[in-house]
Formats: C-alpha cells, sequence, structure tokens
C-alpha cells in the first residue's frame, strides 16, 4: 500500500509537471497561474501545493526534469587524464544542439525558457537558479578548456575565460535563433560545422591570446 501511494504521488506530480509544461508553452509563465495548471492537470490547487511550493519551484522541477545527461562527458572535459578534453567538450556542444533539435519535449522546454519566460516577481529565485548553472557552467567549460591548452590542442597562451565567453555566448546565441526562426539554422545537420567553426577561431584568431598585462 505504501510503495502504491509513492507510485501515485510520483504519477501525480508528473502529471503536474506535464500539465506546466503545456500551459507555459501555450501562455507563457508569467501569464500562467497555478489555478491554470491545476485545471490542466485535473487537480486541484492543494494537490500542486503538495508537490510544489510555487510557480517559481514548479518552473525549476519542470526545467530540471529535462536537463541533458551530461555528467560523463563533462568530467571528461575536466579530468587530467583524458587524453582528447577538445573532443569531448565538441562532443557536450554537438550532442546539445542534436538533441534539442530531435527531442521536441526538452526542445519545448528550452523554447519556454528562452522566450516565453519573464524573470520577474516569484519568479527571482527561478533567475538566481539558473545564473548558478551558467556560472558554474561556464566555470566547467574554461577548466576544460585550460585541459585542452595543457594536452596541446589549443594555443598555450589562449585566454581561456574570453574563449569560454565567445563559446558559451555562441551556443546560447544558436540555440535562441533556433527556437526562434526555426527555418535559419539546421541544428540536426549544421551541429558539427557550427562547433568546429568556434573551435577554428580559439585555435586561429590573435584577439584569442592573452594580451600583456593580463593574469595567466
Amino acid at each position: 500500500m505504501v510503495r502504491r501511494t509513492k507510485e501515485e504521488a510520483a504519477e501525480t506530480r508528473n502529471s503536474i509537471l506535464d500539465a506546466a509544461e503545456r500551459v507555459f508553452f501555450e501562455k507563457g509563465v508569467s501569464r500562467t497561474t497555478l489555478a491554470d495548471i491545476a485545471l490542466e492537470a485535473g487537480v486541484t490547487r492543494g494537490a500542486i501545493y503538495w508537490h510544489f511550493a510555487n510557480k517559481g519551484d514548479l518552473f525549476t522541477a519542470m526545467f530540471d526534469r529535462s536537463l541533458l545527461p551530461l555528467d560523463e562527458l563533462v568530467e571528461a572535459t575536466l579530468d587530467t587524464k583524458e587524453a582528447d578534453p577538445l573532443g569531448r567538450i565538441r562532443d557536450i556542444f554537438i550532442w546539445c544542439m542534436r538533441n534539442i533539435a530531435l527531442d521536441e519535449q526538452r526542445r519545448r522546454v528550452f523554447d519556454i525558457l528562452f522566450l516565453k519566460c519573464e524573470f520577474v516577481e516569484d519568479m527571482g529565485p527561478v533567475r538566481e537558479r539558473h545564473q548558478t548553472n551558467m556560472r558554474e557552467g561556464k566555470e566547467k567549460i574554461e577548466r576544460g578548456l585550460s585541459n585542452a591548452v595543457d594536452k596541446g590542442q589549443l594555443p598555450p597562451m589562449l585566454d581561456t575565460r574570453h574563449a569560454t565567453t565567445i563559446l558559451h555566448a555562441l551556443f546560447t546565441g544558436i540555440l535562441y535563433d533556433s527556437l526562434m526562426w526555426p527555418e535559419s539554422i539546421d541544428l540536426k545537420n549544421d551541429a558539427e560545422r557550427l562547433i568546429d567553426s568556434c573551435f577554428d577561431v580559439m585555435r586561429y584568431s590573435p584577439h584569442m591570446l592573452l594580451r600583456s598585462g593580463d593574469p595567466s
């Protein structure tokens, strides 16, 4: 009986998340109320509050459910014993682009995050959470690039912080454009070329190197 109760609770939670995803996508986050989500899920508002503290908490859970499973690849970029850290970084970005292009549910969640979410009022904690995720993600990218420098895959004087900013901005900008104007970018077929172009900039542009007086 206890196990069944837990299973039912998990099913209810997932149905609420599914409903939130649909309503957020249709109406936008700021215009969606918990009553809208409850109606879509066929539950009471009380049922939503049983699982989630507020709309921001519900939004975060919806997004976390769609996070890309990249832990092993990310750790490989940071491992000093990894022979090809730059290749692993390349794998991460290409896999992300193609997965978002091919997985309709994940693409819908990123569409909500990029195009239909205003970080105001009760969404303040969500904004802080995503700022933390961005900061930690960029720190890992920079460490991975430093590992690639140590392996001789990138110039020894590469400004890894500057390179991280360029790479991260390129990636998020491409995702935004692909969501806003899907016909403009073919993520499935062009992912490799897009990322390799950025890597070539890191390899060959003099503007990617540390300047005199910059901290090494």
